[in-house]
């Protein structure tokens, strides 16, 4: 064995699923970078939910006991009343119910492609430009995000092709 290879207990585990958020977990990463692989879960949210759960941040989510991935899920499905900032949320105040709500996996994106489509549906300015496919948030266009786009040279040349 050499000095590079890490010592693993007994309970190590190479893959760790969290059952209630339905997501798998490299086993060999911190718990900080591993809560990370959790799609709704970013490195803020993940340091908040490791400090109030007080688990050591320099763990491996191998190591870590069934106990402590159950405090884990229900903080990050019940952040506000767990402890966690309510500014933390990815989803504040909810159209629907006016919570402050915290979505994870399949939900998160189910939710913003709803909002996308209610949003060209009202034909808003961002649901025009995502209509489009322009970009939304204010950034420039005279330069960048050209992909997908028909160029002025091949349409001259289409042009040219038609009229003949």
């Amino acid at each position: 064995m050499s000095s590079l290879t890490p010592i693993r207990p007994k309970n190590f585990r190479e893959k760790v699923f969290f059952r209630n958020l339905r997501s798998q977990v490299d086993g060999n990463a911190k718990i900080e970078h591993g809560l990370t692989q959790i799609r709704g879960v970013g490195r803020r949210f993940a340091q908040a939910v490791v400090k109030v759960a007080k688990i050591d941040p320099n763990i491996r989510v191998g190591v870590i006991s069934e106990k402590d991935i159950a405090r884990i899920e229900e903080i990050i499905l019940k952040p506000v009343e767990n402890g966690i900032p309510e500014w933390m949320v990815n989803r504040k105040k909810d159209l629907r119910t006016g919570e402050n709500l915290h979505l994870i996996g399949n939900t998160l994106e189910i939710t913003v492609k709803r909002d996308i489509d209610r949003m060209k549906r009202i034909k808003s300015y961002k649901g025009v430009r995502h209509h489009l496919g322009l970009k939304v948030r204010g950034q420039k266009t005279k330069s960048t995000g050209r992909h997908g786009l028909v160029i002025g040279v091949i349409r001259k040349k289409l042009k040219k092709t038609k009229q003949q």
